[in-house]
C-alpha cells in the first residue's frame, strides 16, 4: 500500500507478473488484509469446483443439478479501483468478476441483484427462491443460508420442501455448519437437501467433502503448498514463533490440531493464514475445521472456537431452543466469560443455559476444567437477546453484515470491547429479553 494513497502494486515481488487482484478479508478476528490474488491463482480455484462438481455428479448419478441454477449468495460485489489497472474487494466479487463463460448459464442471481445491500439483497433472493423452480442449489455461509431459507417460508407461508421442491444441494463454508444443524434439519423436516461443506479462503481452495463421506478432504491440488504448525506450539496471541518446527503434510498426526501455513500460486510464501485444522484420517486426508487461530484464553483456558461451537450445539439440541447466532467474550475484572445468545423463536425457559455451556466446556477443554475447580475462572453468564439483534448491531456498529462478513463466535479483542459494545446496543435498544 503505497503512504498516504489507496493504492497497491506488485510486480515481480513474490510471482511473476503483476498481481491484478487483492482479496480484502473480512476481518473477523483480525483486522482487514489485503490478499494476493493472480491469474494462476483463479485457474486453481476453477479446478477446484469442477473438481468438486465431478466428484458430487460422481456420487450422486441421479442428480439434476445441471438441469438448473446454483444461487450463489456473495458478498459485496464491489470491486476496488487500485490504481495500475488493480483491483480489490470481497473474495466472492473477485470470483464473480471472471466467470468461466460455460457457467454464466447456470449462476444466479443477476449482477444487479448480488450489488444490492444486504438486507434488499436477501429479499431479492428469497423472492427468486420461491419463483424459480430451476435454482437446484444453494453457496453461501450457515447463517446467512438459514435467512434466506427463513425468509422463504415467511413469504411463502408452507413447508420449506414445498417451497422449494427442486433444491438439491446446499454448499456451505467459511464457520461451523454444527451450531446451526439442527435449525437446518428443522426446516426441511424429513426432506432435506444434500449438504456439502467447503474449505475455501481467500489464500487458497484448502478442502471439500465429497458426497457420501462424512468430513472434508484435504485437496493439497489447487496452487498450494501445505504445512503445518502443531497448536500448542502457538504463542499467546496464537502466531507461531519464527523458530517454530513445521510439520510436513507426509508427516502430520490424526487428532492432532494445526494451524495452516501457505505457500501459493499467488506469491504468499510459508503464510501463517489463521485457520486450524484437525485431521481425522490420513487415507483419505479427512480434516475438520477448527476454527481460528484466535481463541477464548484471556485467563490462559485456551478454549477453541470448535469448542465454542460443540457446547452452542449441544444447548441447540433441546426441544424447542433455537440459537441464530451468539458470541462469547471475557469479563476481565469478573474473571468470566459472557456469552450472547441471539434466539430466535424458541426459549431458554426451564433450562440453565450458563450451566449446560460451562458443562460443555468443562468436558471438552481440561484447562478449563482445572480452572473452574480451582476457582480461577467463575461461571459464565448469558445474556439472551433477539435474534434480529445481533445482525443489526453488527450492520451498525461493525459496519459488516452478510456474505463473507461473520458474526465473530469468540470476541477477539483485549478485554471483551465486541461482547461489551453488543451488551450496551441490546439495552438501548430495549432488546435484553432474559440475563
Amino acid at each position: 500500500m503505497q503512504e498516504g494513497r489507496r493504492q497497491l502494486l506488485l510486480k515481480d515481488q513474490t510471482w511473476p507478473g503483476k498481481i491484478p487482484f487483492f482479496c480484502e478479508t473480512s476481518g473477523t478476528t483480525a483486522p482487514s488484509k489485503y490478499v494476493p490474488f493472480s491469474m494462476e491463482m483463479f485457474a486453481a480455484n476453477r479446478r477446484a469446483a469442477l473438481d468438486l462438481t465431478a466428484m458430487y455428479l460422481h456420487q450422486n448419478r441421479e442428480s439434476r443439478l445441471f438441469r438448473g441454477k446454483l444461487l450463489y449468495m456473495a458478498g459485496n460485489t464491489q470491486l476496488n479501483d487500485m490504481g495500475n489497472g488493480i483491483k480489490s474487494g470481497d473474495m466472492s466479487a473477485i470470483t464473480l468478476s471472471h466467470p468461466p463463460f460455460y457457467l454464466n448459464p447456470f449462476i444466479a442471481p443477476d449482477a444487479a441483484t448480488a450489488a444490492l445491500p444486504w438486507e434488499e439483497k436477501l429479499e431479492r433472493l428469497a423472492q427468486l427462491l420461491l419463483r424459480d423452480r430451476n435454482i437446484r442449489a444453494i453457496s453461501g455461509v450457515p447463517p446467512w443460508i438459514l435467512l434466506l431459507l427463513k425468509r422463504c417460508t415467511e413469504l411463502g407461508k408452507a413447508p420449506l420442501h414445498s417451497l422449494l421442491p427442486n433444491l438439491e444441494l446446499i454448499i456451505h463454508g467459511g464457520t461451523s455448519i454444527a451450531p446451526y444443524r439442527l435449525e437446518f434439519a428443522e426446516l426441511f423436516q424429513e426432506h432435506p437437501p444434500h449438504f456439502l461443506e467447503v474449505l475455501p479462503s481467500s489464500e487458497a481452495f484448502m478442502a471439500f467433502q465429497v458426497h457420501g463421506e462424512p468430513q472434508m478432504r484435504l485437496a493439497p491440488y489447487y496452487g498450494a503448498f501445505f504445512e503445518f504448525v502443531p497448536f500448542e506450539h502457538l504463542n499467546d496471541r496464537g502466531i507461531p514463533p519464527a523458530d517454530v518446527a513445521a510439520v510436513p503434510l507426509a508427516e502430520i498426526e490424526t487428532g492432532r490440531r494445526y494451524a495452516v501455513i501457505l505457500s501459493t500460486c499467488a506469491g504468499l510464501w510459508r503464510y501463517h493464514i489463521g485457520d486450524t485444522i484437525r485431521f481425522t484420517a490420513r487415507d483419505p486426508l479427512f480434516i475438520e475445521f477448527t476454527g481460528r487461530d484466535k481463541f477464548l484464553d484471556r485467563f490462559e483456558e485456551k478454549v477453541t472456537q470448535g469448542e465454542v461451537e460443540a457446547a452452542v450445539a449441544g444447548l441447540n439440541s433441546y426441544s424447542g431452543l433455537n440459537i441464530r447466532e451468539f458470541m462469547v467474550g471475557p469479563q476481565i475484572a469478573e474473571r468470566r466469560h459472557l456469552w450472547i445468545l441471539a434466539v430466535g423463536d424458541g426459549n431458554v425457559s426451564g433450562i440453565n443455559p450458563a450451566d449446560l455451556l460451562d458443562k460443555a466446556l468443562t468436558a471438552q477443554n481440561d484447562d478449563y476444567a482445572t480452572f473452574r475447580s480451582q476457582g480461577r475462572i467463575k461461571e459464565p453468564v448469558v445474556i439472551q437477546v433477539e435474534a434480529g439483534l445481533i445482525y443489526r448491531w453488527s450492520k451498525e456498529v461493525r459496519g459488516k453484515l452478510g456474505g463473507q462478513s461473520k458474526i465473530p463466535h469468540i470476541d477477539p479483542t483485549l478485554e471483551g470491547e465486541l461482547v461489551r459494545s453488543l451488551v450496551e446496543f441490546s439495552r438501548q435498544h430495549c432488546t435484553i429479553v432474559r440475563p
